[in-house]
């Protein structure tokens, strides 16, 4: 296997042949049964390194009863390791600050320092050593590689530079590809105006940022003069929250860019993120399982579920020395299923993406709602304004979902009986693909804030759902 060694060693001056397909040929598409062999002789070389390096593993592992010693399968591993949450690294950082006792490098090696925001709780630092940064890049490089991304083209990173990881992480990957980077970020006031400006002037070949930005991009681009199909780019590649998979999303964004869309990212504590990712050829994501070893697990037992059923991603770094993640669960859901994708990588894959987090996941009525499959439903109606909130009501014997629902300023001037025709076309897709009635109000164009980092759009409120229930009884009656 192509540079593969623990702790990881990368040749800088590498690049694949211009016509390859794939950075390392022989790791992205040799037998899974020869990649799970070689998974875990290094999964033996990273427990033994946290063993020695980090008290939070060592006393972890001691009370489940594991030992290095005794790993001698992927069985053994998802069966005798434990797996560690959000909550277990934010007590370690406050019994050991600021990076917890799983930091396995002396603290003189650290040379970037990212976090969580800390809104609400503490925040969780991350520290990344000389070394793992490389090794990020490289990675980065090799996906973005596979997304058609190639030296000379320009990356334009439209993501908060701060905190965020994944706005570093692209650019990282960008600049160890030789591409020409573009840190524009993105937040203040009037960046996305500018933003459509440097994207008409510059034409770059591939944009990072979150699915929300880029369609709130091009409304602000269309408002200043630009059409967006003119920017040129032949890639948008989008992580921190759902979205890129979603059919209706990702469509909606491809067809306005003329260009190709390819979701990517799990987790910043996981870094390299982008060790789940589309390829140029294969839509949804790939388990770079070389990268960080992916386990699709039961939400309860945190075993594997099989190949075609749901579960919640488990974590394992595998080129990670600074804070290595060692079966951290992710919270989130998916559905993963066998390779090779289309592109010939032999990994495994998640067609669907990742849906969101199990926790943002509201049931009504019996029915299991995640706010992405609201996303994909409006966003294939051709008269949807490009914003919703859902609200939801927890009072009474019944749970109810409402959603609000712009129109666009099109349809929107269209009069009354338009907007009642979206209303009623909108909740006969909603029910179709939740298979439970919801209430729709249709609102002007305009009506809700747009963001430029990730979108919230679930309000469970009792008191906005009684005003929009008592709105939408007054229509009716009218």
């Amino acid at each position: 296997m192509e540079e593969w060694s623990f702790p990881p060693r990368f040749d800088a001056d590498y690049a694949p042949p211009a016509g390859s397909r794939y950075w390392f040929p022989v790791r992205e598409t040799m037998p899974p049964v020869d990649r799970e062999k070689a998974i875990v002789e290094r999964l033996q070389q990273v427990t033994r390194y946290a063993w020695d390096k980090s008290p939070f593993y060592r006393r972890k592992w001691e009370e489940a009863g594991f030992h290095p010693d005794r790993l001698r399968s992927l069985e053994d591993f998802e069966s005798k390791v434990p797996v560690i949450a959000k909550k277990d690294l934010r007590e370690a950082q406050a019994r050991v600050p600021p990076f917890g006792d799983y930091l396995c490098v002396p603290d003189s090696e650290i040379h970037h320092i990212h976090g969580t925001s800390g809104t609400t709780g503490r925040p969780t630092a991350f520290a990344i050593g000389r070394n793992d940064w490389e090794a990020v890049a490289n990675a980065h490089a090799r996906i973005m590689w596979s997304m058609g991304i190639r030296p000379g083209d320009i990356v334009f990173v439209g993501a908060i530079l701060s905190l965020y990881m994944g706005s570093w992480g692209a650019l990282a990957g960008a600049e160890r590809l030789r591409c020409k980077a573009f840190p524009f970020g993105a937040g203040a006031p009037g960046m996305t105006a500018r933003a459509a400006m440097w994207l008409d002037a510059t034409k770059p070949q591939a944009f990072y940022g979150t699915p929300s930005f880029a369609l709130h991009l091009a409304e602000v681009a269309r408002s200043e003069g630009y059409d967006p199909r003119n920017f040129g780019l032949k890639v948008l590649f989008f992580s921190g929250e759902p979205g890129a998979s979603v059919p209706g999303v990702r469509d909606r964004i491809a067809e306005t860019y003329n260009a190709r869309v390819v979701d990517c990212g799990s987790m910043a504590e996981m870094s390299p993120f982008m060790h789940v990712s589309g390829t140029a050829e294969t839509d949804g994501m790939l388990c770079w399982q070389d990268i960080v070893y992916t386990e699709v697990c039961d939400p309860k037992t945190f075993r594997r579920v099989p190949y075609g059923q749901r579960g919640t991603p488990v974590y394992t770094h595998l080129e990670r020395t600074s804070q290595p993640m060692i079966r951290l669960m992710s919270g989130d859901l998916t559905l993963w299923e066998e390779g090779p994708g289309a592109c010939g990588r032999t990994y495994p894959r998640l067609p669907q993406g990742i849906f969101g987090r199990i926790d943002d996941m509201f049931t009504i009525r019996g029915e299991n709602v995640y706010p992405s499959e609201i996303d994909a439903a409006l966003n294939e109606l051709p008269h949807y304004g490009g914003e919703h909130r859902i609200i939801i009501s927890r009072e009474g014997a019944m749970d109810e979902l409402m959603v609000r629902v712009e129109a666009s300023a099109e349809h929107s001037a269209k009069g009354a009986p338009a907007l009642a025709a979206l209303r009623d076309e909108a909740a006969k897709k909603l029910q179709k693909m939740l298979g439970l009635r919801a209430k729709v109000e249709v609102v002007p164009p305009g009506t809700f804030p747009r963001t430029d980092f990730k979108a919230r759009r679930v309000i469970d409120d009792r008191e906005v759902f009684r005003d929009m229930n008592a709105r939408l009884g007054q229509a009716g009656d009218a």
